[in-house]
């Protein structure tokens, strides 16, 4: 199973998104986990590597389980550790290899094309404090067929 992390960066009511060229959608920065990595060392390399931002002291806000299905079958599983950061060091590369970096005001994050499990996500971490655990289920199109989700907090 693929192990992945990603982080909300917030600066001056904004948050530094991605948006991938494939389908136009906006995502967080983040990326696979290399073998023997904690998740936050993993955090902090891949949001340097797609930014050239030092995150400062991220913090785990949810843990994540997607499957992509086609009928019954699991074409694809991966977990997701999602991590929300108010501070970092650095400047912005004007490049990112994996599409456009872009600050958004958070109160336009759910007008934004993403996946509708990453407006849960948005939702929860933007309105709530403490950890999220979740799971997800989509078609190979990336529709969302069911979730589970629990916050650790009401």
């Amino acid at each position: 199973m693929q192990r992945v992390t990603n982080c909300i960066l917030i600066q001056q009511n904004k948050i530094l998104l991605l948006k991938k060229p494939r389908r136009g959608w906006y995502a967080t920065p983040g990326g696979k986990m290399e073998q023997g990595e904690s998740i936050k060392e993993s955090v902090i390399r891949e949001y340097r590597e797609e930014t050239s931002l030092h995150l400062q002291n991220p913090e785990l806000a949810g843990a994540f389980t997607f499957i992509v299905q086609n009928a019954d079958r699991v074409v694809q599983e991966w977990m997701m550790f999602t991590f929300i950061c108010n501070a970092f060091e650095g400047v912005q590369t004007e490049h990112c290899d994996e599409g456009i970096l872009e600050w958004v005001d958070q109160d336009k994050i759910n007008e934004l094309p993403m996946a509708e499990g990453d407006k849960k996500i948005f939702e929860h971490v933007l309105s709530k404090s403490g950890m999220m655990y979740g799971s997800f289920s989509y078609t190979e199109d990336y529709d969302l067929l069911d979730m589970q989700l629990d916050p650790s907090t009401p």
